[in-house]
């Protein structure tokens, strides 16, 4: 703790006695306060953005699996694709799991001229989504950036829109008719290349991950926008409770999992049939402004208390 002499020689004896004594009721106040929570509200900020950054379209999240087991030594990546880490020993067994996944695409076809064409992946449609997205989700492709991940590294794109000047004045099959909705047929992916070669020679091939370029903003009191924020939010918030090193009561069994939008939530299913069974299983969720949009919102307050929550159900309490 700082005397007063001490801050007066700090700050050049430029402090009085009220000024100093000022200064040591702050010092004092601010040593008090719990400075793994101080720390914890960084932590989130920092994790959530970077998560944010990612893509895990699903069914191909392994690139974020990855990034995952680099930040937990001592995780491991079971069959399906999950990063887990056991912390603790002992009853009760216990599971705290945040999906991974995300709606998005893959590339459908090459067409000779070198535009890509894409397939939406997650979102329902075959019967096999674990979610609908809305009808309208494709719309924001179109006259947006998008990011193709190729096998050598990460192409940027762009789909294509109509041309006004040649589109301008054209009769429709009805009077009344307006202009058809967007869809993920109508996605034309410009990256550079004028023929099948080309686009090979970017190492894009046919199902590599495509999704709308990821450039999360903080806006606000600690608001952050990006697509599918909530839940690399909510895995943010997981992940700083664990580097929190809680006192788990018993076991618990940590788990990023991974195709959680497919019917039959593959990954959860797996870390169940491997590691259970359990006494208990939480899920992190975030609650979400303008969900499924490119500027989905979360409030990184919420992902304070959710690390809070955490660590609380972990240590028993």
């Amino acid at each position: 703790m700082l005397s007063i002499s001490t801050l007066q020689q700090r700050t050049g004896g430029l402090a009085d006695g009220r000024t100093a004594k000022a200064g040591l009721v702050a010092c004092v106040f601010l040593s008090a306060l719990p400075t793994v929570r101080l720390s914890a509200q960084g932590e989130v900020d920092r994790l959530a953005l970077r998560f944010a950054s990612m893509t895990a379209v699903t069914g191909l999240e392994q690139p974020m699996v990855d990034s995952l087991r680099a930040l937990f030594p001592g995780s491991t990546r079971d069959q399906a694709g999950n990063v887990t880490l056991t912390l603790g020993q002992g009853s009760p067994k216990r599971l705290f799991t945040c999906p991974l996944d995300e709606v998005g695409y893959v590339v459908g076809n090459i067409l000779p001229d070198g535009f890509l064409l894409l397939r939406r992946v997650g979102g329902g449609g075959g019967g096999r989504g674990g979610r609908t997205a809305s009808p309208l989700f494709d719309q924001q492709l179109e006259g947006h950036r998008v990011t193709v991940f190729g096998a050598r590294s990460a192409v940027p794109g762009v789909v294509a829109v109509k041309s006004t000047h040649l589109t301008r004045g054209r009769v429709a099959t009805e009077a009344s008719a307006p202009d058809p909705v967007f869809t993920v047929d109508n996605a034309y992916v410009d990256v550079g290349a004028s023929s099948v070669a080309e686009v090979q020679g970017l190492g894009i091939a046919v199902l590599a991950p495509v999704s709308l370029a990821k450039r999360p903003q903080l806006y606000g009191e600690r608001l952050l926008a990006a697509p599918a924020v909530g839940r690399r939010a909510a895995c943010a918030a997981l992940a700083v409770a664990v580097q929190a090193k809680p006192k788990v009561k018993g076991t618990v069994v940590v788990a990023f999992t991974v195709q959680s939008l497919y019917a039959s939530n593959a990954g959860l299913a797996s870390v169940k049939a491997l590691l259970g069974p359990f006494d208990d299983i939480k899920t992190a969720a975030l609650p979400a402004r303008y969900a499924d949009t490119a500027v989905e919102t979360v409030a990184l307050a919420d992902a304070d208390r959710l690390v809070r929550e955490i660590v609380q159900w972990m240590e028993g309490r």
